[in-house]
């Protein structure tokens, strides 16, 4: 028998309370597999043959989380969560994404029989034996995912099992088997009908994973055909050049995706995918400098942090070098954002109250007057000393006052 280390305190309670009022409970899913690979689970379930009613009776403070499936949320001591979840049977998937019904049961390897890979279908009792009775432990020693049963019905049931299935492996650096890439050819169509929110919400833990160029086969596949206004043949490496970063990696993939042809507009089509606003605004400026042409040199670098905020200039960066194959813009913004020099009005040795106190007019006066000091500035970094620019904008003053 193979055993796994000890869940923290607060888990083993929750499963302490449950047994001591005889019901049957296991961690089970994403926390015993990340405890099996050595990994710190950053979020603990529970099965267990408890009713949410019995789970809501047990626990001091729940929320009831999912309860239409059997979900209830425990409260524990710090603000701590713990998801229990009692055992069931699914009816069928009419949406391709929920069963349209659950029945409670008591058996745990019913339970664990509905359950996507086998390496998230293992559990583990308070005493900390393993109950694996579909081969995870050995899939995850050979690093590969495997569905519960057949895959084609896996999928047909929760057709995000497939994104789950490619993000699993970009996370992971996991290889599909065989008969799980078959199935998503065969399935990939089912895709159409899953929410927009949700597919993104795969797709972006894809790319800021450490192989975001899964996101090949997520095309490749024709998962991705509803967003997209043609299937490109194209290849994502280059995607593994820019930093994990949500907006960064967006920015770099419609990049790509628009010099393919694959999708006509960058706004429209991560407005389609459900992106949110802040991500989608300084993801589509930065393509669109990335295409109008980005500076090679600091000074260049400095106007465009000046204009348009750090967000969006690693976005045109990050597009710039995916396109040129290179990392040269990237590097570059680095150098210039680690020099300390001066780019935005923030960090301006001087503000509109010195100017006012020159005998600038507040408002436009003063605003025109401190974008000449600052573009000085980015040019000439030396200067930005509050004496210098105080000699400077008082020369600007006497220049207005007699121009």
């Amino acid at each position: 028998m193979i055993e796994v280390a000890a869940p923290p305190k607060y888990v083993k309670e929750v499963l302490k309370t449950l047994e001591q009022r005889e019901h049957s409970a296991y961690l089970v899913g994403g926390c015993v597999r990340d405890m099996l690979m050595g990994k710190r689970p950053s979020d603990w379930d529970v099965c267990t043959s408890a009713t949410p009613e019995e789970v809501t009776a047990l626990f001091e403070k729940t929320v009831p989380t999912g309860i239409w499936h059997g979900t209830v949320t425990v409260i524990m001591s710090g603000g701590r969560k713990v998801e229990v979840t009692t055992l069931r049977r699914e009816e069928d998937y009419a949406d391709h994404r929920r069963p349209d019904g659950v029945t409670y049961i008591s058996s745990l390897n019913e339970d664990l029989g509905r359950r996507d890979f086998t390496m998230n279908a293992i559990a583990v009792p308070l005493g900390g034996i393993i109950i694996d009775p579909f081969g995870g432990i050995g899939d995850i020693e050979k690093q590969r995912i495997r569905c519960v049963g057949l895959p084609e019905k896996r999928f047909s049931e929760d057709a995000l099992r497939m994104f789950r299935a490619l993000r699993f492996s970009a996370k992971l650096d996991f290889t599909l088997d065989p008969d799980v890439e078959s199935a998503i050819a065969a399935c990939a169509h089912l895709s159409r009908d899953l929410a927009a929110e949700r597919v993104c919400g795969e797709l972006d833990k894809i790319l800021r994973s450490r192989n975001p160029q899964v996101m090949t086969k997520v095309i490749h596949y024709g998962l991705f055909d509803t967003y997209l206004d043609k299937r490109p043949d194209i290849e994502l490496d280059v995607l593994k050049t820019v930093p994990r970063d949500k907006a960064q990696q967006w920015a770099a993939l419609s990049a790509l995706l628009m010099r393919a042809g694959a999708i006509g507009s960058v706004p429209d089509f991560l407005k389609k995918l459900r992106l949110d606003g802040k991500t989608m605004g300084a993801a589509a400026k930065g393509v669109g400098l990335a295409f109008a042409g980005v500076p090679a040199d600091k000074y260049g670098w400095k106007e465009i942090l000046a204009k348009y905020g750090i967000t969006t200039a690693q976005c045109a960066a990050a597009a710039a070098d995916v396109l040129a194959n290179c990392g040269d813009y990237q590097e570059c913004l680095r150098a210039v954002m680690k020099s300390g020099d001066c780019f935005s009005l923030k960090k301006l040795a001087i503000d509109g109250n010195d100017l006012i106190a020159l005998g600038y007019a507040p408002g436009v006066q003063v605003g025109q007057a401190l974008e000449e000091l600052l573009h000085y500035v980015m040019a000439h970094p030396e200067e930005n000393k509050r004496n210098l620019l105080i000699t400077r904008a008082s020369e600007m003053a006497r220049s207005l006052r007699h121009g």
